[in-house]
């Protein structure tokens, strides 16, 4: 368990944090003074401070990092706003009426690895059918292989849902169109309780896919599902539309690698590069994976397109048939293609923002 450390001066105010750690699971250590939160500043996971023990934090001149919270007991007072920007706090928490998202935060603390964040690979068809699907989902199951936890997020809402790819439309479980977000924080074991996956061994891919029916996934609902994978250090896998749109926007702005599928076609090259010029535009210079074919070789492919190629893949013949009948082949070139686009989202090779 990664605990939480909590430096709060205000008795009742300390009272009413710690019920909410014991109904996340979790005990925060309890600093006394400078030294003890200095100690723990480097590793903690979250650190809440109340306002006097903030301002000592501050005039201490403690390097700025992620998961500080400034907590406070109802209406913030004139300057915690003043002190939280100061200090480089996450977010001022007011008690009660942040209760939702400070007890979201401690749940994340008895998930997540320590001092390790999850990644994002956006998928992205270059023309339509060329199998970003296919790829977005071969990554994830990759993943799950590899020994890590995979979150794969349909952003697609025209695509028929993710589901259908991984064989698993019947089994229980939220879609987006029953997602209901009442917080802009959620924790990675409400995602892993409330959709349907597969599991190898210890290790789980989680699935959010769409639906045949019903509204696609809004932006702010994506980014808080991005964020509560990449807390617990999970590969998040966003299956993105070629046309775009502002959920498909945001979750390019937080990937930290994009890749482009596009079939070795000339017609397939030429809308792919239609697609990289807007991405561009917008300063997003993805990857490509081309699915190889006999006439024409991925290198000419990515030459045409003006992109860096990652990988390539050769068309498994017997795939659609295995997909309809409710599996997955992962294997031979796909999978290899798979395993080299995850090595590079891992060590950052391959992208340029």
């Amino acid at each position: 368990m990664h605990r939480p450390t909590a430096w709060l001066r205000d008795e009742t105010l300390a009272e009413h944090v710690l019920r909410l750690c014991a109904a996340a699971g979790t005990e925060p250590h309890r600093a006394d003074q400078l030294s003890d939160v200095r100690a723990r500043w480097p590793s903690a996971p979250l650190v809440l401070l109340d306002e006097p023990a903030a301002a000592a934090c501050a005039d201490a001149g403690l390097p700025r990092r992620k998961g500080v919270v400034l907590v406070v007991a109802g209406t913030p007072p004139p300057g915690s706003w003043e002190r939280a920007v100061r200090l480089g706090a996450e977010r001022v928490v007011s008690l009660p009426e942040d209760e939702p998202w400070l007890a979201a935060a401690l749940a994340d603390v008895t998930e997540a690895p320590a001092g390790t964040a999850g990644r994002v690979l956006a998928v992205i068809g270059g023309t339509g059918g060329a199998g970003a699907s296919v790829f977005a989902t071969a990554v994830a199951l990759t993943a799950v292989r590899s020994g890590t936890n995979a979150l794969l997020v349909d952003c697609d809402p025209m695509g028929g849902g993710l589901d259908l790819v991984l064989g698993a439309e019947d089994e229980p479980g939220l879609r987006w169109p029953d997602v209901r977000l009442r917080t802009g924080r959620v924790p990675v074991s409400s995602l892993h309780s409330s959709l349907p996956g597969r599991t190898k061994g210890k290790f789980r891919l989680t699935l959010l896919s769409g639906a045949r029916e019903g509204d696609g996934p809004a932006p702010d609902a994506v980014v808080a599902v991005m964020e509560a994978g990449t807390r617990a250090g999970e590969t998040v896998v966003c299956d993105l539309p070629r046309a775009p749109d502002p959920t498909s926007r945001v979750a390019l702005d937080r990937a930290d690698l994009t890749v482009l599928i596009v079939p070795a076609e000339l017609r397939a090259a030429a809308a792919t590069r239609r697609l990289a010029t807007y991405l561009a535009s917008q300063g997003i210079r993805p990857s490509l994976v081309v699915r190889d074919s006999p006439h024409l070789r991925p290198p000419d492919i990515a030459k045409a397109v003006d992109l860096p190629l990652l990988a390539s893949y050769r068309r498994d013949p017997a795939l659609p048939a295995r997909l309809d009948e409710g599996s997955f082949p992962l294997r031979g070139s796909l999978s290899r293609a798979s395993k080299t686009v995850l090595h590079a989202l891992e060590t950052g090779v391959g992208h340029v923002r």
